[in-house]
């Protein structure tokens, strides 16, 4: 079971290499550190793991923060509107496209990798088409897909592909965004009284 002391912490050079490919056929060492991550993630999202265990909170986890470098990673998280859950184990995603259009996360982004306390406003693009390889970690079989996403989902997925190339989000923290339109998460909207 992966724990905190397992994540690699800013400045391990590590975290800034780009990634490898990761080797087709998918070797049996790579599922496992696929299935580490995910395992992490759904972990840190139990509140009493959480307690027992040290972990902070998290929606994604690249390779190289667990001391790999290779181009995977997992993501569990649900949509700004709290519907739709995204559990993706990706291999050698690649991001085809990009929107114009920037969104951004009003709380910040945080990365397990860096101290909390530099969390901060990333400017990211509102809508992504990426190539990867998804895994089912229950049956192993993989699929060659097109993921097309947006808003927050969309920003997960590229704080977790930019780890795949070195780069960390305080790289492109801002002190404030204007002109963006943040992602509204629905249990920020107001209600009407």
């Amino acid at each position: 079971m992966l724990l905190m002391k397992d994540i690699m912490q800013e400045g391990n050079p590590v975290l800034r290499k780009r990634a490898h490919e990761v080797k087709l056929p998918i070797a049996e060492e790579d599922y496992q550190s696929l299935r580490e991550m995910m395992n992490y993630i759904l972990n840190s999202q139990n509140d009493s793991m959480v307690e027992e265990y040290g972990l902070r909170p998290s929606v994604g986890l690249a390779a190289p923060q667990i001391g790999i470098s290779k181009k995977m990673f997992c993501m569990h998280t649900y949509d700004e509107s709290g519907e739709t859950l995204y559990s993706y184990a990706v291999v050698n995603p690649k991001i085809i496209s990009f929107s114009e259009e920037q969104t951004y996360i009003p709380s910040g982004e945080g990365c397990l990798s860096v101290d909390e306390e530099k969390n901060g406003l990333v400017s990211r693009a509102a809508r992504i088409k990426a190539k990867a390889i998804l895994v089912n970690l229950d049956t192993l079989e993989t699929s060659e897909v097109i993921l097309k996403l947006s808003g927050y989902v969309g920003i997960v997925f590229q704080h977790e592909y930019d780890h795949l190339h070195g780069i960390l989000f305080i790289d492109k923290k801002k002190e404030t965004i204007s002109g963006v339109k943040p992602v509204i998460f629905a249990e920020d909207e107001p209600t009407a009284e």
